[in-house]
This record gives C-alpha cells, structure tokens and sequence, in this order.
C-alpha cells in the first residue's frame, strides 16, 4: 500500500535556488521519526528548454511498510509548460500541500488567482485533502508608521489572505513561522500524518471491498426462485335474472291468471307468483295474505274496488294453457286501467324499475292527462308497502334504488313453500314444493320439460334421482333468487353438478368461482393435510364438462406440486394430467436440482445457507 504526496509552491521566497535541505518537504522527511529510507530524484520537465528541475520527488517508508512518494513542484509554471503532467498528478495525489513564502505578496497573488482555480477545478469530483503551508516570519511584526515599513507590510502575505484561499480550496490552514522541529514535526507533521492514517483507512476499507466483490464473482450464487405462472382466470356470467321474469310474459307457458275485461273479453295472461311477489294487492285477490294480516285500508279498497275473482265455467280456457288446473279467471273493473293493462304488466314483470316508461306508455294511450293520474295512482297503489304513504317521488325513488328486490328477494318468500305451489318434486323420499313459472322461466330444461309431450307436463308429483334433498334445495333457491352460497366445496361442487344436468350455466359459473376461492385461501399446511382430493374434484370437473374449472385445478396442482406430488391421488392421474402437471411445476426441477448444488456447496465450505 501506499501514500501519494504532491506539493506545490516555493516556501523560499522569490528564489528558487538553494539546496532542497532547506524545505519543507525535504525537512519533514529528515526529522520525521515515521519516515525512513528516504531518497530523491530529480524529474526533468522535457518542455523546459533549459532543462530546470520541474519536480523533485521523494520516496521514502511510513508507519513501517507502508511506501510514500513525494512529488515536491517548486516552480508554479509547470501547469503553463506540462499541464498534462502536472494534471496526472493531481489526479493520482492522496494529499497536496500548496506552499508559499509569506513574504513574497507577488507569488501569493498569482497562485491565488491563476492556479488556485485550475487545482480547484481538478479536485471538483473528488474529496482530496488540501493543506496550505504558509512558511516564514512576517519581515515587521512591530506595527511602524514610518513610509518605508508601511511599504515592507503591503508586500506581506497576511494570516486572513491565507485564510480565506483556504476557504476557497476547502483546505487546512497552517502557518510555520520557521521550518524547526516544532513546526515541522509536531505542527505540519501532525496534520500531514492524520491525513496520512485517513488515506490508509480508507484505502483499505476500498480493497476490502474489493476483495469480498471479487470472492462473490467466484463463488456459486444461490439458485432464484422463479414465479409460479399465472393461473387461468375465470370471467362470471351476468345475471339475466330480469330478463328471464320478462320473457315469461312473453312466452304464455305456465300460465294461472287470466285477466278478462268487464265484457268477458280476454285483456292478458299472466303468472300468480310473479304478481304475488311485487303487490299486496294481488296477494289480497289470491287469497295469500288476508285483510287482517296486511292492515292497510288502502290497499284493501284497492283490491275490492279494482278486480274481482270469478272461476265460472261460462269464460273460455286457452289452449296454451299446461298447467293441470284451469287459470284464475280476474274482471277488471276499471276499463281505463283494463285498457293499460298490458303495459302495466310489462313493467311489473320487468322488475318493475322503468317507471319514466310506464308513465310514458299509458299517457299515449289515454290522452286526459286526469285519467292517466288515477290510473298512474292505482298501479301506485298496487305497489305500494303496508303503511306507507305513497306518491309520485316515493314511487320513482323505491323503484329505482331497490328494483330487483321487488322480484327476486320477495321471490324468496315464496321458495319451499305450498303456498300457490302447482308441483311437487319427489327428492330421498322427501317432498319440496315449487312453482312452475318460477322454473320455467329460469330453466330451459324445465321449460322444455314442463311445456313437451313429457309425464312431468300433466303431473304434480315429478321424482327426482341422482340429486340429494339439500342440492336440489340450493338449485331451487339460485333458481327463486339468483344466488347461492354452498356450505362446502363438496356441496358446491354437487350444485354444480346438477346446474349442468338441468344447463344453468351461470350457476355452474358461480360454483366453480366458489370452489376457486375456497381453494386458494387454504394455507400449505392445510392443503397437505385436508381430507379432500382435489383428483376426485378434477375427475368430477371433467366428466360434467366443466372445462374452465378442470384446466384451473391442472395448474393449481402444479403450483403446489411440492404437496400434491406425495398424495396417494397423484398416481391416480391419467399420463396426459402428469405430464402437464410436471411441464408447468413450481417449483421447477431445474431450480430444486440447482438448491441441491447450492446446498451442497455450501455444507462443504461449513457455513451458512442465505437461502434455506
């Protein structure tokens, strides 16, 4: 290791002739008791015509083995005839000393303002300690008003000169009034050897460094673990639950109302259930609810004054009609209101949420904008819930913040019930109620099965094989209120099941999100020890063409491969599953064979893994 000194100036004053014993370098180096082996050369400037030395240079031993070189440049003019060298120089210093004679104000002047700045410059882009050695005693030091040593001060370099170049530089300042052993060796000494020892410090800290850079260049690096691959992403179905409701006003399958005008002419059809589960009107008229349970006045005189149920034979029957009894037959007694009927069912089948619509169509229809209001007051009142007051505002704002809720939660209330209940599924010996229209609408199975030349259109006991009781209850109650929420990923994955038997396909959608997300959530430690088989899943996905769900569990296998690979169901795996569960592993077998490497390798060196 060692030390590059360069020091610039001449501390001799004006001159630079003399021997080098008298200056400041050479002194230090003489009488410093770290320094040993010192010998010097003379570097000839080879852009110096006369051949002048341009720099001395001293090489010498400190603090035992560590090896000094000097470069000691008393002529200022080198940066003007080798500004390349002098350059270098700067470049490779540890430490540089400027030194200057405090009587020569000349040589000060032209330091200061031409090669302090080109040092300056040098030295921008790295912290080079800088000492400035002001050498010499100060020719009067007695203050004198005489002319002659007011002349001698001005030619003096004073102390707050020097000290504001240090200022400029970022250097220390030091003032030797003479080269003796107190001011060489204790006072610059002490201040050239701290900087000494902070330059050693810091060389060494700079190859260790080094040293544990080049050893982690050489030694084996612990294997990076990839990331597992995405899994499949599965996209739900919208809700069409709506749309199902409205189509089945369309479709006149099903049918159990009748509604005829007061000259026995047919107006419309329509479906008990669905005008149950939004008006307490008709639930009045379909003897559901009694006038003592409902307790509104209003609604009741609605009712009464409004319609009236009559299920004489004299009215004719529609052919279209599969139900097993013949349709309640319903006189509407207001003929302004019996003239809108039509659209008044639209809107009540259509979840009821397009009240802007609904005033729409009746004004075309009936011009006297009185009669449409008490028409408009009625369909209020048909909607209207117990005990509250109803208005226009009230209407448009519960049928535009709650429109679903008028059908599919009030749906609810009819689900595995009797009441207005025309069939009856046969399920584990067990008995469960259900509404045709309900199922028609929501099912093209049972739409298919209801409306063909099968048994179940003319019967009121339909058995049910292959299902348990508590699947086909959450098949219903998906089909009354469009949700569901298994209790298990077994019991989904049954729900799922009989959704594909029966072509449901957004129930068949929300189960296999739920068996996802039960899946997921489960921890390591849980996976490995859970009783449930995720083959016996995958084998059940597959056979009821669920692909989607399938081609998720393939992957969440194989970014669990470490888990399932010891399960006694991984041999149960067809050749085609394995070999894609082993492409698409996590972790890879390249990274557990490259661990295995880096373990090993690090046993032999005996220490420890950064890794595992």
């Amino acid at each position: 290791m060692s030390i590059h000194i360069v020091a610039f100036g001449n501390e001799r004053g004006g001159c630079s002739e003399g021997d080098q014993q008298s200056s400041l370098i050479w002194t230090y180096l003489g009488r410093s008791a770290l320094v040993s082996e010192t010998d010097s050369s003379l570097l000839l400037n080879s852009a110096n015509y006369f051949r002048n030395p341009s720099f001395i240079k001293y090489q010498a031993r400190v603090f035992g083995n560590v090896r000094l070189v000097v470069h000691d440049c008393p002529i200022w003019g080198v940066f003007d005839s080798d500004w390349y060298t002098s350059q270098n120089l700067i470049g490779e210093a540890d430490i540089i000393v400027i030194k200057y004679s405090v009587n020569d104000k000349s040589s000060f002047q032209e330091v200061k303002n031409i090669y302090a700045p080109l040092i300056k410059k040098a030295l921008n882009h790295c912290s080079v300690p800088v000492i400035i050695s002001a050498v010499g005693a100060r020719q009067n030091e007695v203050p004198c008003t005489c002319p002659l040593c007011i002349s001698d001060r001005r030619s003096c370099v004073t102390a707050s000169e020097g000290i504001q170049l240090a200022k400029e530089l970022g250097a220390t300042y030091l003032e030797l009034h003479s080269l003796n052993d107190f001011y060489i060796g204790k006072y610059f000494g002490g201040v050239l050897e701290y900087f000494m020892i902070q330059c050693l410090n810091q060389k060494s800290i700079e190859k260790m460094k080094k040293r544990k850079k080049t050893q982690k260049c050489h030694e084996i690096k612990p294997p990076q673990l990839e990331q597992p691959e995405k899994m499949p992403i599965l996209k739900g179905e919208a809700s069409h639950y709506d749309s199902d409701l409205h189509n089945l006003l369309f479709c006149c399958q099903c049918v159990d109302v009748t509604f005829y005008s007061e000259d026995l002419k047919e107006v419309a059809e329509a479906h008990r259930i669905v005008l149950c589960s939004v008006s307490h009107v008709f639930m009045l008229l379909f003897n559901v609810k009694s006038p003592g349970d409902i307790q509104d006045s209003s609604i009741i005189r609605t009712a009464e004054t409004l319609f009236t149920v009559n299920q004489e034979a004299a009215y004719p029957v529609s052919n279209q009609h599969s139900s097993c009894n013949s349709p309640v037959r319903v006189i509407v007694k207001d003929s302004f209101f019996c003239s809108c009927l039509s659209d008044i069912l639209h809107f009540i089948y259509s979840a009821a949420f397009q009240w802007e619509l609904l005033e729409e169509q009746i004004k075309k229809k009936l011009k006297d904008p009185g009669i449409v209001e008490l028409v408009l007051e009625k369909v209020k009142c048909i909607l209207k819930i117990p005990g509250q007051v109803n208005n226009s505002r009230n209407c448009r704002s519960y049928v535009s913040k709650r429109p679903l809720q008028l059908c599919n939660s009030s749906l609810r209330l009819f689900f595995n019930t009797t009441v207005l209940a025309d069939v009856m599924f046969k399920v584990q010996g067990a008995v469960v109620p259900a509404h045709r229209a309900v199922l028609v609408a929501r099912c093209e199975v049972m739409a298919a099965m209801f409306g063909g030349n099968y048994v179940e259109s003319n019967s009121f006991l339909v058995p049910v094989f292959g299902i348990s009781k508590d699947t086909f209850l959450s098949f219903l109650e998906y089909l009354y209120t469009d949700s569901c929420c298994p209790a298990s990923i077994l019991q989904a994955m049954s729900l799922l099941i009989c959704a594909e038997m029966y072509q449901v396909s957004r129930l068949q959608h929300i189960c296999e999100l739920y068996i996802i997300t039960q899946l997921q959530s489960m921890p390591s430690r849980e996976l490995a020890s859970t009783s449930l088989s995720v083959v016996s899943l995958l084998r059940k996905a597959k056979f009821h063409n669920s692909d989607c769900l399938s081609t998720w569990l393939l992957h969440f296998m194989a970014s669990n491969y470490l888990i399932f690979s010891q399960k006694p169901e991984f041999e149960d795996l067809s050749v085609e599953e394995r070999n894609f569960i082993e492409m698409h592993r996590w972790p890879s077998s390249m990274y557990l064979k490259q661990l295995s490497e880096y373990r090993n390798y690090i046993h032999s060196r005996k220490c420890h893994c950064a890794v595992m």
